[in-house]
């Protein structure tokens, strides 16, 4: 059993394969935080300490010691009204309009298995991959029950925490802050990383010093967002890829959300991650539960590459679901950038012929099949196959398809609609918009108000009509706004609007998963708008970004591999200039940084020229012998683009006998320095032989001094070396 607990020193220990969690319940019945890190059995309590700090209030109960403090003392999960004035996981406004509550320790339960959450997305695992601790908390006053859910996997050094809160009282109070994971350090001196960016450039890499702040991220537009993802690391000041203690947090929710770390008066940091506190104001009623969303922790004391292992193999085994969770995907061919809203079913059929003949698995037909859909101005809401704009049944050009040896699929984007569609003309309260105000609108489309279930149930029913009656094995899920005018047209509490809406969202795409399990399904929302571990759960890959330029997409596939597995971003070879950028890289280098995800192609290929049809017939064949090492190997990001001239990654077989090696350079100089690149994860004293040119390499050699880049005269040159073990 991961979990034990000491009856004498009240004192719960979760222990991984490399970590350690410490809680005790002390005795007035609060819950301390101790320690988290690298893996002992070792009482940390002596590390607490008791000093009066001024104006750091005191709780009733410990009479006249100063020295009591919630204020400076490490908590496990801080709520307001303790006398803690530091960040908090919870805030409850109770029925007489007080904030606040005193949360004590009644009980626990430590039972086999991973606890799951209901209508949200969470880690799972068989009784003998994970054990469960259940923590009681009680405010006698309010009713608020409080029960912190933690679930151990041993193997991936993961810890995941939610929590319940239940009202057990006659009154109603609101949830106005919800958090379910806090680490609260009472030494050191880290950097936070976060991850920033924007549509078209999401998942910057970032490194801040923490100081005497609080550093914040989150999202307000009903998402996760491009512009910051809910993933975030502390870590060691002197941390690396290989080296220093650093922790993760993970949010498994794709709504608004926030995540802090601050540095108190006293030099303690304080870790936080759950959801966006703005438009928060969720009523909970006499026997009703609140479940605030999963977190997945890790900690490593081996640096960013062990961290983000970590996190990959929990994501890739214990949170993506379904058939395609760990296969290969196909390498499929999507119309957008061949032909945007000019979807013609003749044009289709000519591109699907084309890459049949490339050895391209899949066809995707994205927007433009639909309703009265030629730009992005009408049609959403109306999921009916256009016919006299595609120019045959739907069923009669997947029989095309498929003839030729290729899957289908399809775009859809459900939770919008248009004002000029039938289903806005039917139902215009289904969308978010605020009585007496005129909408905000994005892409000139509105928001299908997914809180309801009868919205749901509307479009579900749409969808399946068309999945009923045609051979369609994959779904791009797409959502290409924010949420801004933040109403529904039938509860009377708008602060819980966001959260319900998410649950609908989740609750559609169950549906999916249970009803239609042989569809792959990829997430997107204007690409990487909502790439998070939650979407994951439903979604086992997820558009990387609507940027294909190759260049571009080695920063944001650098920043999205600290957090998520390979096997999960999307990634596309485009034509050139590029679409978003206008810039023009070989179509080997196109081709190398694709292969780092699930692998596909976006252009004409009915323009290209024979030699350039030949080099991507070879791409193919070479990814679909590739793809194993790249789903399943370990991943290693050997230099970071944002500081250095070549930005190269690699991945090592479990059995250390097989390693791809990729580079590409990012910078030309005249009279150019050598540029050796250091391998990492190879067998110690093993010689390895590369499978292009036959040369011998030794490991020890490869990890110290590094691979020599050959340079040419050539932009963004690119590098792809396979070593066999001998």
């Amino acid at each position: 059993m991961s979990i034990q607990f000491d009856e004498k020193s009240r004192i719960f220990l979760l222990m991984t394969q490399n970590s350690t969690y410490q809680i005790k319940v002390d005795e007035y019945g609060f819950l301390l935080h101790l320690y988290y890190g690298k893996k002992t059995k070792q009482n940390a309590e002596y590390a607490l300490q008791f000093v009066d700090r001024g104006f750091s209030g005191n709780p009733y109960d410990v009479g006249d010691n100063r020295t009591y403090s919630m204020d400076i003392l490490p908590q496990e999960f801080p709520y307001r009204g303790s006398g803690d004035y530091r960040n908090t996981s919870l805030v409850l406004e109770n029925a007489n309009g007080s904030t606040g509550c005193s949360l004590r320790y009644v009980s626990h339960e430590i039972r086999s298995g991973k606890y799951s959450l209901p209508g949200l997305p969470a880690v799972y695992a068989n009784a003998d991959e994970a054990d469960t601790l259940e923590i009681v908390l009680n405010d006698n006053v309010s009713g608020a029950e409080v029960i912190l859910l933690y679930g151990v996997l041993p193997k991936y050094d993961v810890i995941t925490r939610s929590t319940l809160i239940k009202n057990n009282s006659n009154d109603s109070f609101f949830v106005t802050k919800a958090a379910s994971a806090c680490l609260d350090f009472l030494t050191g001196d880290f950097d936070v990383i976060s991850f920033y960016g924007r549509h078209t450039m999401e998942r910057n890499f970032e490194r801040t010093h923490v100081g005497h702040n609080a550093f914040t991220i989150g999202s307000r537009r009903g998402t996760s967002s491009h512009q910051y993802n809910p993933m975030m690391i502390l870590a060691d000041t002197t941390a690396t890829e290989d080296i220093g203690n650093c922790y993760a947090m993970s949010l498994l929710y794709s709504g608004g959300f926030e995540g802090s770390v601050e540095k108190d008066q006293i030099n303690q940091i304080r870790m936080i991650m759950g959801m966006q506190p703005e438009q928060l104001r969720y009523p909970v009623k006499h026997g009703d539960t609140f479940v605030i969303p999963e977190v997945i922790l890790s900690y490593s004391h081996e640096g960013f590459n062990h961290l983000s292992y970590n996190l990959h193999q929990c994501i890739r085994h214990h949170v993506c679901r379904g058939e395609y969770k760990t296969s290969v995907r196909p390498v499929l061919i999507n119309s957008w950038e061949t032909s945007y809203f000019d979807i013609d079913a003749n044009n289709l059929c000519r591109l699907a012929k084309e890459a049949a003949q490339l050895g391209i698995d899949m066809l995707v037909m994205d927007d433009g099949w639909f309703g009265k859909r030629d730009d992005d101005n009408s049609g959403l809401g109306d999921w009916y196959v256009n016919k006299e704009k595609l120019g045959m049944p739907l069923c009669e050009l997947i029989d095309t398809v498929n003839e030729l040896g290729m899957k289908f699929g399809i775009w859809f984007e459900p939770e919008m609609v248009s004002e000029d569609s039938e289903l806005y003309s039917r139902h215009p309260e289904w969308a978010m918009t605020i009585p007496g105000r005129q909408p905000v609108r994005g892409r000139n489309q509105l928001v299908l108000d997914f809180s309801r279930r009868e919205v749901v149930d509307a479009v579900y029913k749409q969808m399946c009509e068309v999945l009923d009656h045609n051979n369609i094995e994959y779904i791009k899920w797409d959502m290409n706004r924010s949420i801004c005018d933040v109403y529904s047209h039938t509860t009377e509490n708008q602060g819980r609007v966001l959260y319900d809406y998410v649950l609908g969202l989740y609750d559609f795409l169950e549906r999916l998963h249970i009803n239609y399990p042989h569809i792959l399904v990829e997430g997107c929302s204007g690409g990487g708008g909502r790439f998070d571990a939650g979407m994951l759960y439903y979604t086992p890959q997820i558009w990387c970004s609507d940027n294909t330029d190759a260049i571009d997409r080695l920063f944001i596939q650098y920043g999205t591999s600290f957090g998520y597995p390979i096997s999960s971003a999307a990634s596309h070879v485009s034509a050139i200039p590029n679409h978003q950028t206008g810039r023009s890289t070989s179509l080997e280098t196109r081709g190398i940084v694709s292969m780092s995800g699930a692998f596909g192609y976006e252009l004409d290929l009915t323009k290209l020229s024979d030699e350039e049809k030949e080099e991507i017939r070879k791409q193919i064949s070479d990814y679909k012998e590739l793809a194993p090492l790249i789903m399943d190997g370990r991943y290693y990001r050997l230099t970071n683009p944002f500081t250095d001239e070549v930005a190269a990654w690699q991945y090592v077989s479990k059995d250390k006998k097989e390693i791809l090696f990729n580079a590409v350079r990012l910078a030309n100089h005249g009279n150019m320095t050598p540029i050796f690149v250091k391998l990492k994860g190879l067998e110690k004293g093993a010689v390895y032989k590369e499978e292009k040119t036959g040369d011998l390499y030794p490991a020890d050699i490869l990890m110290e001094i590094g691979m020599p880049l050959k340079i040419e005269l050539i932009q963004y040159q690119s590098y792809q070396m396979k070593f066999i073990k001998e």
